[in-house]
């Protein structure tokens, strides 16, 4: 049902669970556990999913709180669940034991993040775009507005596609290598002629460093090849299916 991180395990104070799509009441393509809010499937089976996840974290579900994500370098500061709409940000800190935050993700990269001497958490969705332009050193300024320090800070990436499954055009290579010439190292070439496959987990890992990240660890997890465990957008995609199922990462402070 989830994966952990030895490295957050070992934090003293904080639950954290890179959940699967295993364990959960959704069925067909959402099968099983989809906590994706945006997702078409059955309502009271994203509710039934997300409690479930909650009560892993030892949280209340009302407090398992998530985001409108929209592929920006947007963070938002969480003291508790949301009272209106959700904001559209990809990134949450909090200090506020008690409640989790939960990314939503089904090919981009969900980064969890946390600095437990200051009692700091975050989490953060990292798609090619966000990282791009800026989410991960964002949201490390954000936690240390908090009380945290950055070369204290641990940072996960939980599933993500790899470089193996992520094709990309060249519209898009021009675009990397127009904003920094040393970005070419995160291509190679695919079987299609001005195609390449891009390493975002890599790309992610740079942003980390130069974020001045503490300690950053790569689960090495791909989403698109294994679809027991996850689930993938590009899949769903390539087969043409009219939705997918959304993978929930989660921290809190207990």
């Amino acid at each position: 049902m989830f994966i952990t991180a030895r490295e957050l395990a070992g934090e003293p104070g904080i639950r954290h669970a890179f959940f699967t799509r295993e364990g959960g009441a959704s069925r067909g393509i959402y099968a099983s556990l989809n906590g994706g809010l945006g997702s078409s499937d059955d309502p009271a089976a994203i509710v039934e999913n997300r409690a479930r996840m909650a009560r892993h974290l030892e949280v209340e579900p009302a407090k398992l709180v998530s985001l409108y994500q929209v592929h920006s370098a947007d963070v938002e500061v969480v003291t508790g669940p949301w009272t209106g709409e959700r904001p559209k940000a990809d990134a949450m800190v909090t200090t506020a034991p008690h409640v989790a935050l939960g990314i939503s993700t089904a090919d981009c990269g969900p980064i969890l993040f946390a600095d437990s001497e200051a009692r700091v958490i975050g989490g953060a969705h990292a798609g090619w775009k966000g990282a791009f332009t800026g989410i991960v050193g964002a949201t490390v300024t954000a936690m240390e507005k908090l009380g945290a320090r950055r070369e204290r800070i641990t940072a996960v990436l939980g599933p993500t596609i790899s470089a193996r499954a992520y094709e990309v055009g060249p519209e898009f290579i021009e675009r990397f290598k127009a904003e920094n010439r040393t970005y070419s190292r995160f291509f190679t070439p695919s079987e299609r002629a001005a195609h390449a496959m891009f390493d975002l987990p890599a790309f992610i890992g740079l942003k980390a460093q130069e974020a001045g990240i503490g300690r950053f660890v790569d689960l090495g997890l791909c989403t698109y090849g294994d679809e027991q465990r996850f689930f993938s957008y590009r899949r769903a995609t390539h087969r043409s299916e009219p939705d997918y199922g959304r993978l929930i990462s989660a921290i809190a402070l207990v």
